[in-house]
């Protein structure tokens, strides 16, 4: 199992989100929580997954001093539809417009992680196609005013109330939406 493969591992999980820490945790091993601040800004002519490959690998690039036995492990989630992508809202407002626009839609979201080592790095991604119904102007007030969703790409979270009440059909993996693909993260880890 993943756990004994890499017991003699230094894994560090470079996210400050409670929800990748959440998923993570579920995979049953030890790590440790450490956050670089990185700005996190990349060339505009990037599109979908090389938004997310670029600022993940940017978020590994902090890890500049690294043990042999340590094993970073960061990742960048953005909300990709009509062309453009989507980030976290800055204000209530924006978040406001940004369900607007996702209502009674489909969008793409696309989550990257990178895995660092001392000699080797990899990245890799996932896509998830979201769908949601019409949202109510009612509906999208009441969950920005309580849920406060500004820390979160296309300002949801699928797992509280909003994904409850508003998502209609999901393709692919629903744990990729919450910012953390754990089958592909498995997958490449027990390569190491």
């Amino acid at each position: 199992m993943l756990s004994e493969k890499l017991k003699n591992k230094n894994i560090i999980l470079a996210s400050g989100s409670p929800r990748r820490q959440e998923l993570f945790k579920e995979l049953g091993l030890d790590f440790s929580i450490q956050v670089k601040v990185v700005e996190e800004i990349y060339p505009s002519k990037l599109k979908e997954e090389e938004i997310t490959d670029y600022l993940a690998e940017l978020k590994a690039a902090a890890f500049t001093e690294m043990a042999e036995n340590d094993i970073v492990i960061t990742s960048d989630t953005i909300v990709w539809m009509n062309n453009k992508a989507i980030e976290k809202p800055k204000d209530k407002q924006q978040a406001f417009e940004m369900l607007q626009a996702l209502s009674d839609k489909g969008h793409k979201v696309i989550t990257s992680i990178c895995i660092k080592t001392f000699n080797s790095q990899k990245v890799f991604h996932d896509e998830t196609m979201v769908y949601f119904k019409p949202l109510s102007m009612e509906e999208i007030i009441y969950y920005v005013e309580n849920y406060k969703p500004f820390d979160k790409a296309g300002a949801y979270g699928i797992q509280e109330w909003i994904g409850f009440i508003g998502v209609t059909k999901i393709e692919g993996s629903y744990f990729n939406v919450m910012g953390l693909p754990v089958h592909k993260l498995y997958e490449e880890l027990m390569k190491l």
